[in-house]
């Protein structure tokens, strides 16, 4: 029996005379046109280092599924560099090009009927879009992470991108001299590959690997070392067996599938965009997940690695201890992993962990025993209140006391808030609130580094907050709570906060409030109006118009 179960739809009768003829002109002979055609998704290009390695990966991917008796067929997808965006409009571009890359390869894949795919990416957005995609389709289908870049090294210390937005903020305050900063400038970045802490890239990818989607010990491999390129190739060869046995996403992306990776991303203090990007593709795969999901694990799992952003090692140095396996290991052993779920291996990830040992080495300081976590509870806490009924996402590794009371400072985008940091006039005690930067309101829903960075450079790391219904980069921490929902845009109490409000915001008690009374806070609903929409052509327009709340994993096709 052939193994072509979608693509004899243009391979197969004398009426595909034509659609043969086209692809013999790309390579295809008489005996190619019963073997399975498979997509390669491909993120490659210059834009950035995280995807500048993937061509490379693409073509060894392309032998590889050659040698498996199937005919590969390249294409490629967009990418936005959330680093070099970062702090300007363009931002706003970074989020709305997860849905573009996602319906970029639902189009190709189902337009050309395409037996499975082989989705490559290297940087926050192709990672997620590329799984709601994949989620879409259900089609076999295996993702190959880019691999993380080496760390820059400057003055004796490990450096990553993070280093410089720091190094900004450490600037204005007069901590370093203008020679210090270009050296870490020079430095920070090395060569291919992604942002090398715990930063979104490797938490998409540690999540992939979590659920069985992508190979083991591939999630946290440098993109410049030979074993990446070997993962790759024995990725298209699991991909090929998987299209004869015809494993599908939705044997994969169950339920239990989700629960792993959350409680991975808590293990290993992962980034807040994990929750948005985990929702959506819930959403696309039809597993239902909500935000209590993640306080839920929260409360169960420990956070176990000393990873940067807030911890001292990189995430080569992670994948030198021993990765994600043996994180999932002990989890499994502590009854915190679903040890029956599916891989697209076809052996379930109890299987695959067999003899991965269950507690780190002790010569290393990585990874932490079981019995002595960084802390006792996960880092990434959902808050709810009146400023946030449907919830919002706090990152609590990093900071002293993840609580505070303070009057509010009001910006009504990142750059106003940025400028007030860099000219001194962020006081301690203060909780800063950035709105209008949601998914609608930004539109786009912007990350804020640059504002967190600048805070953490100036020493206010333990004694400012920071509330935002835009998001936050991996490479944040400090006492900052994103993703508020509702957003400011549609009238969110985030809309209603006054310059000088008491605000608290409360982690352990899991609380987001505006200090006013209901009767206060409904006069001010009342009397607000909706902005006039920024944008009223082009692609932020027609996000702006379909976009669901983050509390939702801001999809776009929810509400057709």
């Amino acid at each position: 029996m052939s193994d072509n179960f979608r693509s004899k739809a243009i391979t197969q009768g004398n009426q595909r005379t034509p659609n043969r003829a086209m692809l013999r002109a790309v390579g295809f002979g008489d005996e190619d046109f019963n073997k399975p055609i498979v997509g390669i998704a491909n993120g490659y290009s210059t834009i950035t280092p995280c995807n500048m390695g993937l061509n490379d990966l693409a073509l060894r991917a392309e032998a590889a599924l050659r040698q498996s008796g199937t005919m590969p067929q390249l294409f490629g997808t967009i990418t936005i560099s959330d680093g070099i965006s970062m702090g300007t409009e363009g931002m706003k571009y970074s989020l709305v090009s997860r849905d573009v890359i996602a319906d970029s390869i639902e189009t190709v894949c189902n337009g050309q009927s395409m037996d499975g795919v082989l989705a490559i990416g290297g940087c926050d957005k192709n990672m997620p879009g590329a799984m709601i995609a994949i989620a879409r389709m259900n089609i076999p289908a295996i993702f190959v992470y880019g691999g993380t870049i080496k760390p820059g090294h400057y003055n004796g210390c490990d450096l990553t991108v993070v280093s410089a937005f720091e190094a900004v903020g450490q600037h204005s305050a007069g901590k370093i001299p203008d020679e210090e900063l270009l050296g870490i400038e020079r430095n920070a970045c090395p060569g291919a590959g992604s942002c090398g802490g715990m930063f979104t890239a490797n938490t998409m990818s540690s999540a992939f690997e979590a659920m069985g989607m992508s190979l083991m010990y591939s999630s946290t491999m440098a993109a410049e070392d030979a074993e990446k390129a070997e993962s790759t190739e024995q990725s298209a060869f699991v991909l090929a067996e998987a299209i004869r046995k015809q494993i599908l996403p939705s044997q994969i992306l169950t339920r239990d599938a989700f629960e792993n990776a959350m409680a991975v991303i808590m293990a290993v203090g992962g980034s807040t965009n994990a929750v948005l990007h985990l929702l959506a593709i819930a959403s696309s795969m039809g597993v239902e997940l909500t935000l209590d999901d993640f306080e839920t694990m929260r409360q169960r799992v420990p956070v176990l690695c000393d990873l940067k952003p807030s911890g001292r090692f990189v995430t080569t140095e992670f994948h030198q201890a021993g990765g994600v396996p043996l994180v999932m290991k002990m989890l499994l052993e502590h009854g915190l992993l679903h040890g029956d779920a599916l891989t697209i291996t076809g052996q379930t990830i109890a299987q695959q962990l067999a003899d991965i040992p269950t507690e780190p080495d002790p010569n290393q300081e990585v990874i932490r025993p079981w019995d002595n976590p960084m802390y006792a509870q996960g880092h990434l806490a959902i808050l709810k209140g009146n400023l946030a009924s449907e919830g919002a996402v706090a990152k609590i590794t990093g900071v002293k006391n993840p609580q505070i009371t303070g009057p509010a400072r009001v910006f009504e985008s990142e750059e106003e808030c940025l400028e007030a940091i860099l000219a001194g006039s962020i006081n301690p005690g203060d909780v800063i609130i950035v709105r209008y930067e949601g998914p609608k309101g930004g539109p786009g829903m912007r990350e804020m580094l640059a504002p967190t960075s600048a805070i953490i450079g100036a020493g206010l790391g333990d004694s400012v907050g920071l509330i935002t219904d835009g998001r936050f980069s991996g490479g944040t921490y400090g006492l900052v709570v994103g993703h508020v929902a509702p957003e400011a845009a549609v009238g969110g109490a985030i809309a209603l906060v006054k310059e000088g409000d008491s605000i608290t915001i409360d982690a352990k008690a899991r609380l987001l409030q505006v200090n006013i009374t209901d009767e206060e806070l409904q006069a001010r609903r009342e009397a607000w109006q909706p902005r006039q929409p920024r944008y009223t052509r082009g692609v932020l327009a027609k996000y702006a118009k379909l976009v669901s709340t983050s509390s939702r994993g801001a999809v776009t096709d929810s509400n057709l």
